[in-house]
């Protein structure tokens, strides 16, 4: 048994040789490699026009169709990546531009995109079992280099805060064994260069299992 304190719990995850329920965890290191490390967001639903003021339905114009932040390029990683494993080349994309990290908790991938170009990803942790990583939107509320779990009382390096109640991204052992409750762990060398990177607003979407193909538009970036 492994008990990471930032933010692991003892439970040791056991590999299957087949699927269960939803709501499992399988390793980077066994999944099949997976269509593109693109996340689709949960679409968010317009607000509805008071009832006292009805607006007659439009088709959306075709510029609002295509609207979202579009996917331009992801990095060549070849194969499945394994626990642990992390890539960082900015050389695709441009200096400047909005920072979007998505995280596929099904595929077990973080990926970093400045201005729809992937410039970084990595194999992580999540959390299962009572502590299970939520899914959503959430924009990064602060950052701490050296931050230290009030909760658990455990080290949480290159902390990206997601929720007021503990989630987050940060540098962990991301290694066989191991689970978060609830935070997203990545290796530490990415952690830091995530932390160089990301601002405060920039947003991070966690979803299981949504792909989309390079071209289409991630709509809640």
């Amino acid at each position: 048994m492994h008990y990471h304190d930032n933010m692991l719990s003892p439970f040791r995850l056991v590999l299957l040789s087949s699927a269960i329920a939803l709501g499992s965890v399988t390793f980077a290191a066994t999944r099949p490699p997976p269509a593109p490390r693109v996340l689709a967001s949960q679409i968010v639903p317009q607000p509805r026009a008071p009832a006292d003021k009805p607006v007659a339905p439009t088709a959306p114009a075709p510029s609002q169709q295509t609207a979202g932040y579009t996917i331009k390029s992801i990095l060549p990683i070849n194969g499945p990546m394994k626990m642990g494993e992390h890539h960082w080349d900015e050389s695709a994309a441009p200096k400047t531009g909005t920072i979007v990290i998505t995280v596929d908790l099904a595929a077990q991938v973080l990926s970093v995109f400045r201005d729809g170009h992937e410039i970084g990803a990595a194999a992580v942790l999540f959390g299962a079992d009572s502590k299970p990583t939520p899914l959503g939107v959430y924009p990064i509320t602060q950052k701490d280099a050296d931050h230290v779990s009030n909760i658990y009382h455990a080290p949480m390096p290159y902390m990206l805060r997601l929720t007021n109640d503990g989630i987050a991204v940060h540098a962990s052992e991301v290694a066989d064994g191991f689970m978060t409750h609830g935070c997203i762990g990545i290796p530490k060398p990415f952690a830091k260069q995530l932390f160089a990177t990301a601002k405060l607003g920039d947003k991070v979407i966690i979803t299981r299992g949504e792909a989309l193909e390079v071209g289409q538009a991630v709509k809640a970036a």
